[in-house]
């Protein structure tokens, strides 16, 4: 079998769950306030994009709009927080599914990439893509998603002449296209996905 191939960005980065602890308030209703915040973002930018109003964002967690911009003074933190903590849940899947086996872990943990990409594209065009929390959070995410598929690859269940980053694109690619019929995005991935397994006869 010739070598698995894995390639990730730097490692020199802060890791995602440390932005994530970092920014969320201690006290305990600032918290819960912060969390709903978060939420509201992350579905006002999935239905609306990233020119969502944040007076209708405050109004979708129960807050006032002085309650958000004391968490986020500004749109663009408020779009890194929503990222940071899309890619710490994203980062939190690998971990659970670890312990399965290979080739259910990998599809497990991709199609919950799926879910995560719909936030992705509201808010990317938005965000600077060279800021320290972007690429810190897309190094933690080959991190966390690599081995998953290095463990597939090695149990002979993926192919070997791809790397994580030919993955990633590759779903990616598939996610963002615009489908007639949620179903048909479902069933593209799962023939592409196909194509990446190695069948046994």
């Amino acid at each position: 079998m010739p070598p698995v191939q894995v390639r990730s960005p730097p490692v020199a980065h802060t890791p995602v769950n440390e932005i994530v602890a970092a920014r969320r308030p201690r006290r305990a209703d600032a918290r819960r306030n912060y969390d709903a915040l978060l939420l509201a973002a992350r579905e006002a930018f999935a239905a609306h994009g990233a020119d969502a109003s944040l007076e209708d964002i405050a109004r979708r967690a129960g807050v006032g709009i002085g309650t958000l911009y004391r968490n986020f003074p500004s749109r663009t933190e408020l779009f890194e927080a929503v990222y940071a903590d899309e890619v710490d849940a994203l980062c939190r899947v690998a971990d659970e599914v670890a312990e399965e086996p290979p080739w259910q872990a990998l599809t497990t943990w991709l199609r919950r990439f799926v879910d995560y990409m719909a936030t992705k594209r509201a808010i990317r065009e938005a965000m600077d893509t060279q800021s320290a929390v972007f690429t810190s959070c897309r190094a933690s995410m080959y991190e966390a998603g690599a081995p998953l598929l290095a463990r597939a690859q090695t149990a002979g269940e993926a192919r070997t002449d791809m790397t994580f980053d030919d993955l990633i694109r590759m779903v990616a690619g598939i996610t963002g296209a615009t489908y007639p019929e949620p179903d048909q995005r479902d069933h593209i991935l799962k023939i592409a996905l196909d194509g990446v397994r190695t069948h046994r006869t």
